[in-house]
This record gives structure tokens, C-alpha cells and sequence, in this order.
């Protein structure tokens, strides 16, 4: 019988001799930092845009939960593509979508414009060019040996860059405007383009032993009929609603709460910085214990920190304990969530399974995005949704507990 390593192992991808493990895994975190840290940083846009153009918090809502919604449902096809043709040239037409929409979001005059800028573009864009793309290549390129390290890394590179262009964005807004830090963020994406290089291939990088006649309709109608890949994309539904919610509307709550615009920017920076730990350590444990056991306990972990954060005062220190906590679970999630796909069907349509799990996620991202901005402007709260955020995290630690941990009927029947 296969073990879960000679089932899951590439083909052996032909690179060239530059392309060793650590160049492959460096340029991809720098693609993770560089897709992940503007984006990231979208919140710290919402109160100045929305001062500047008259328009209420709904407006700015409304166009990055499209972004949201349309990042998770082209995640599937861009990863379908990255799968069959490899990643480099997905991962340029994603970046050069990302720059265009940053550029039209600085340049809006209506929330038509805003929409098709902030929401359609960059959503396309992060399709394209986002950690799942960086993290679906490492799967096929790098040894096994690294796998699960280059998972943590690849997340935690997203929460390096979202610890500098948080703080960044408030700087560049502060001393050249927001329409320049826009774009100053979109020209920084181009470097996007000569950094994919690393992750190309010749031939087919994806194909693994015994698996090599499925197609991505296959596989798509395999996983969904997979009782615990279904479970998987549940619970990837509450790490959405959580991490949009608070990465958007947590800068204004704060300065609703009595504390300056900095504070905001800085517990999104703390939430990045802690993170780089805790993606590596999600990444870490995934490879020694149980995934199911990992998520479920940072869902749980996120509740009881909400709690704790919308019930005691408000203040600078509690803010930034609140993002040291929660940086620590943050992205945490997609190691252990990568690696059960990995281990259940295997590399040949990682990227695509992935990314259909990740459009559970931007549902969920949709959702608290939307109704943080609805909620707040029918109730002038936000209490509402800090509390489905809790019961989100109860019920997706409860989801991901029945989860099977291991290969498919097909691949386990595989000859070693």
C-alpha cells in the first residue's frame, strides 16, 4: 500500500539548476509579501476615501466585499490554470490586474468606478497572484521534506508584508495622500512579474504517480463528494468572515472607540507580525500532529480573543494585545488546510482544490466585509458582528473536528 508521500510526490518537474529549493521558496515568499501586503492595508483607505469622495462606509464595503467574493470564485480557475500550464504566467496576469485596479481605485470619482477598481480588478488580481498560487506551486516544486515548511513560510511572508504596508499605507496617506500611496502600492506589484520566474517549470510539475489521467472536472467532482473536503470548506467559511471583517472595518471601530487612526494601523501591523510566528508554527506542527485538532483549535482560540477584546476598555495596549493573539491564528489556517488537501488527493490539482476551499473562505470574507459596513450604518455598531464572529468560530472548531486524515480510495489503492 502507498504511503501518503509516494502518492503525493511529482513527477519530477524539470528546473533549471538556479532554481534549488531556497531560491524557489525565497521568490515566493516575496510574492506572498508583495500580493498580500497592499491588500492588507486596504482598511487604512476607508476613512479617508470615504471623507474625501462624501461617502458613507457602505460604499467602500460594499466594493472590497466584491473584491472578496470575486478573489474566491476566480481562485478555483486560476488555480486550474497554474495546475495545467504552471504558475508563472497566472501569477503575472494576476499582478498586472492588481496594479490596474489599484490605479482605477485612486482614481475613482464614483462608487461605479470604485467597485469595478477595488472590487472586480484587485479580486481578479488576488486571484491570480495571491499566497494560494505561491503556496499550490511549492507543493508541486519543492521536496517533500520542505513542504510543510514552505507552507508556513509562504503564509507567513503574506503577514510580513502585511505587518509593512499597514503601518505604510498610513505614512504614505499622511505625507503624499491616498491616491499616491495607491499607486505607489500598485507599482511595487510589477516586481511581481520577474520574481515568478523562479516558480516555472518545463513540463508538467503537477502530475503525481498514478494520477495522471484525472481530469480537473474529476477532480472537482471527487473532492466535493469527499465528506471530509466538504467539512474542510465549511469551516474555511468562519477564517473569511473573521480576518475580512477585522482587516477592514478594525481601523475605524478603534477611532469609533475613542483611539487615534495609528492605533488601527498598528494592530494590523502586530496581527501581521505575530503571524509570521504563527504561520510557521501551524506549518511546523501540521508535519508532527493531527491538522483537524490544529484548526479546530485556532477557531475556538479566535472566539474566546473577541470575546475578550469587544468586552474590556478600549485602549492602545488592549489593541495591540488583541493583534499579538489573533496574528498568532491569523493566517495559521492555511498550512494545516493546504496539507489536508494535500494529503487527500494528492498535488496533480492542488492549486484548483485549494482555491476552491479558499472561495469558502472569501464567501465568509464577502459576508463580514458587507455587514460590517450595512450593520454599522442601519445600527451605527458594530457589535452585531463581532459576535457572529464568535459563533462562526465555535461552530468551525466543532466542523473540522470529524475530519479523515487521509488519501483517497483512489490514491491509497495506488501501488507504491
Amino acid at each position: 500500500m502507498a504511503t501518503v508521500a509516494e502518492t503525493s510526490r511529482p513527477a519530477g518537474p524539470q528546473l533549471a539548476s538556479w532554481q534549488t529549493p531556497a531560491v524557489i521558496i525565497i521568490s515566493g515568499c516575496l510574492i506572498a509579501m508583495l500580493s498580500f501586503g497592499p491588500r492588507s492595508a486596504l482598511g487604512q483607505f476607508l476613512m479617508p476615501m470615504s471623507v474625501d469622495q462624501h461617502w458613507d462606509r457602505n460604499v467602500f464595503s460594499l466594493a472590497l466585499a466584491i473584491q472578496n467574493i470575486l478573489w474566491g470564485a476566480g481562485q478555483p480557475f486560476a488555480g486550474a490554470l497554474a495546475d495545467k500550464f504552471g504558475a508563472v504566467r497566472v501569477l503575472s496576469a494576476g499582478a498586472i490586474l492588481y496594479a490596474l485596479g489599484l490605479w482605477l481605485m485612486a482614481t475613482s470619482t464614483s462608487p461605479a468606478m470604485l467597485d469595478l477598481g477595488a472590487g472586480v480588478l484587485i479580486g481578479f488580481g488576488l486571484a491570480g497572484c495571491s499566497f494560494s498560487l505561491v503556496i499550490g506551486a511549492f507543493g508541486k516544486l519543492v521536496p517533500d521534506s520542505w513542504r510543510m515548511f514552505a507552507f508556513g513560510a509562504g503564509t507567513a511572508a503574506g503577514s510580513f508584508g502585511q505587518f509593512l504596508f499597514s503601518p505604510a499605507a498610513v505614512g504614505l496617506i499622511n505625507g503624499v495622500g491616498w491616491q499616491s500611496a495607491l499607486i505607489t502600492f500598485g507599482a511595487l506589484l510589477l516586481l511581481i512579474l520577474p520574481l515568478s520566474l523562479a516558480l516555472s517549470s518545463r513540463g508538467n510539475a503537477a502530475v503525481s504517480a498514478g494520477v495522471k489521467q484525472q481530469s480537473a472536472k474529476q477532480a472537482i467532482t471527487e473532492a466535493f463528494g469527499h465528506r471530509s473536503f466538504v467539512l474542510l470548506v465549511l469551516g474555511f467559511f468562519t477564517c473569511g468572515f473573521q480576518l475580512a471583517f477585522i482587516t477592514v472595518h478594525l481601523p475605524t471601530y478603534l477611532v469609533d472607540r475613542g483611539l487615534d487612526a495609528a492605533a488601527g494601523a498598528w494592530t494590523i501591523g502586530t496581527i501581521g507580525a505575530f503571524n509570521i510566528v504563527g504561520s510557521i508554527l501551524a506549518g511546523w506542527f501540521s508535519s508532527r500532529m493531527p491538522k483537524r485538532y490544529i484548526l479546530a483549535f485556532i477557531y475556538f482560540a479566535r472566539a474566546l480573543a473577541i470575546v475578550a477584546f469587544i468586552t474590556l476598555p478600549a485602549s492602545n495596549l488592549s489593541a495591540i494585545l488583541f493583534g499579538a493573539f489573533t496574528g498568532l491564528l491569523w493566517l495559521s489556517t492555511v498550512p494545516p488546510t493546504n496539507g489536508l488537501v494535500l494529503v487527500m488527493f494528492g498535488t496533480r490539482w492542488l492549486t484548483m482544490l485549494s482555491g476552491a476551499a479558499f472561495f469558502s473562505h472569501q464567501v465568509g470574507g464577502f459576508l463580514g466585509v458587507w455587514l460590517g459596513g450595512e450593520i454599522f450604518t442601519r445600527t451605527g455598531s458594530y457589535d452585531a458582528v463581532w459576535w457572529l464572529a464568535v459563533l462562526f468560530g465555535v461552530l468551525s472548531a466543532l466542523i473540522n473536528l470529524p475530519i479523515v486524515e487521509k488519501p483517497v480510495a483512489r490514491l491509497a489503492a495506488q501501488p507504491a
